[in-house]
């Protein structure tokens, strides 16, 4: 059942990707653009779940921890995340969101929460990073690394603190209610910084902007809960390469 779960997971972050891209073009990289896309697809994510959810909604300390470090680690990401598209294409940009993603989480599974490390793991790993750079097509414009770079640590902090949250033993939430909490602090300080920003600065977005977001929130926060959900079962040296393989693949 966890890995079927996993698997519309893995089918929801493949047209999540597509759709950051759209996004992209549509309203450019500004920071401006970049906020309001945390703002509006972390609401998105948060009507969605709070359906799931039947209106209910769970708080623990531990949880508003957690929710807040991944809130700050999710603006960081989309904000690289746009400014890297306008480098590099989408396979290119998948690459490096993805490599982040399972690496980190993997090598914390297998230090830290004693996931053993097997042979098969070894040859899964290898093989996904050969697969991902077979991916790459040519369409880097200019240098951008540190955006690279950024997709790639904040991607995998993601990941850690996901794993950090359904494996400590304090008290917590469930899945969706972290979700929804991490959500709604990164919609709150995303708009706190945009109050900051010129008018001028702050783009003015299209129905096709707000339906990219829109689309983006409700997918990548509803396969995001269901991969924590998965967590409290399934190991992250597992999970992960099978979460990056799979989106490979859609």
């Amino acid at each position: 059942m966890y890995y079927g779960i996993i698997t519309l997971s893995v089918i929801m972050f493949g047209v999540a990707f597509l759709l950051n891209d759209k996004y992209q073009k549509e309203s450019g990289n500004s920071l401006g653009s970049a906020l309001l896309f945390c703002i509006i697809n972390s609401l998105a994510g948060v009507i969605c779940l709070w359906i799931i959810q039947g209106f209910k909604l769970q708080i623990t300390p531990f949880t508003m921890l957690i929710s807040l470090a991944a809130a700050i680690v999710s603006i960081l990401f989309f904000f690289c995340s746009i400014k890297a598209l306008a480098y590099i294409n989408l396979s290119v940009h998948s690459i490096f969101t993805m490599l982040g993603g399972m690496l980190m989480p993997f090598l914390a599974g297998v230090l830290f929460y004693d996931e053993p490390m097997t042979v098969g793991k070894g040859i899964s790993l290898v093989l996904i990073v050969s697969a991902l750079f077979l991916t790459v097509k040519k369409g880097e414009k200019k240098n951008g690394t540190v955006y690279y770079i950024g997709v790639f640590v904040l991607n995998g902090i993601f990941g850690v603190l996901s794993k950090i949250f359904a494996s400590a033993p304090y008290e917590k939430t469930d899945a969706a209610s972290y979700t929804i909490w991490s959500a709604l602090l990164t919609a709150a300080i995303s708009l706190v910084i945009l109050l900051f920003l010129r008018k001028e600065d702050i783009p003015k977005l299209s129905l096709k902007s707000l339906a990219y977001t829109a689309g983006y929130g409700a997918i990548n926060k509803v396969g995001n809960n269901l991969l924590i959900i998965a967590l409290a079962v399934l190991p992250a040296s597992v999970q992960y390469p099978f979460v990056t393989g799979g989106t490979m693949i859609v």
